[in-house]
């Protein structure tokens, strides 16, 4: 299974938040707001330009219309970002992960290079994307046109979101965290099911989901069930839609017992995790 790497043994008394969190740096302010304006000496031209701020000529030209011949004059003042990539606008109601999506890049990247903002300027920067003449500079909502295989819900009946997808805030690390999937609260013992049908491309322990089933799907899509307490299927096993895959664990002391759900999309970085409510309509809140 290609983009998944997962060993280690069955942790106990884990938190939903140990599982769903990545430890993001400190957010930088957004590079649009971080731009250098260099104004062009005599004798310079487009590429000792970009050479010397370590850039791909096309990043300049992006950012600078009037460089986009291929050519710079004495005295004219550019526009110089940190790092290479394009500006882009954004129409409004867009989220990270569609914007994301566009471009072929990740959300939690694109949350931190633009200042780590819930809603989406309508201008960002996208990092590792070369400018070149027709490249779309407009991020637009484009409709799914296919139907989501991924049909069901991952428990019996619908339960509460204890931890949610995406950017959040810590209290107790004061910080924000980027949350993988979603945590559903529920009993111990309640049966996980998988939500579409596929085949498991892991079923075992690890250090940090505890006991885990991975299920590949059509259309590139993965999904992830952790903290199970046994495995009702293993690796290379085929699953529909509702089969059981396992009984929720129990938690220590006074901790609610729960699921961790996530979604995974392929793409050229591996697998990318994704919002589950995008790809699995009975995810969304009503």
């Amino acid at each position: 299974m290609v983009g998944l790497a997962i060993a280690g043994v069955a942790s106990v008394g884990m938190s939903p938040r140990a599982i769903a969190q990545t430890s993001p740096a400190a957010c930088p302010q957004p590079v649009l707001s971080r731009l250098t304006r260099h104004r062009v000496a005599s004798g310079e031209t487009l590429a000792t330009i970009a050479q010397r701020y370590s850039l791909l000529p096309a990043t300049i030209m992006g950012l600078n219309t009037s460089t986009q011949g291929g050519t710079v004059s004495p005295g004219q003042e550019l526009l110089i970002p940190p790092f290479n990539g394009i500006r882009v606008a954004v129409t409004p109601g867009q989220t990270w992960e569609q914007v994301a999506q566009a471009y072929n890049s990740r959300a939690d990247v694109l949350f931190e290079v633009n200042g780590c903002v819930g809603s989406v300027p309508s201008a960002i920067f996208v990092p590792g994307v070369n400018w070149f003449p027709g490249v779309r500079t407009t991020a637009t909502a484009t409709p799914a046109d296919r139907q989501s295989p991924l049909q069901g819900y991952p428990l019996p009946r619908r339960s509460q979101v204890i931890v949610n997808y995406g950017w959040q805030p810590d209290p107790a690390q004061g910080k924000l965290v980027f949350n993988t999937g979603v945590a559903l609260a529920s009993p111990a013992s309640t049966p996980v099911l998988a939500v579409g049908p596929g085949t498991v491309a892991f079923a075992g322990s690890d250090s940090i989901y505890g006991n885990l089933v991975v299920i590949n799907h059509s259309q590139g899509l993965q999904t992830r069930y952790a903290n199970l307490d046994t495995l009702a299927v293993r690796a290379g096993q085929t699953v529909r839609q509702g089969d059981r895959l396992g009984p929720i664990a129990p938690q220590g002391g006074d901790d609610e017992s729960f699921v961790f759900f996530e979604v995974r999309l392929n793409s050229a970085m591996g697998w990318v995790a994704q919002d589950p409510q995008d790809f699995v309509p009975a995810m969304v809140l009503r």
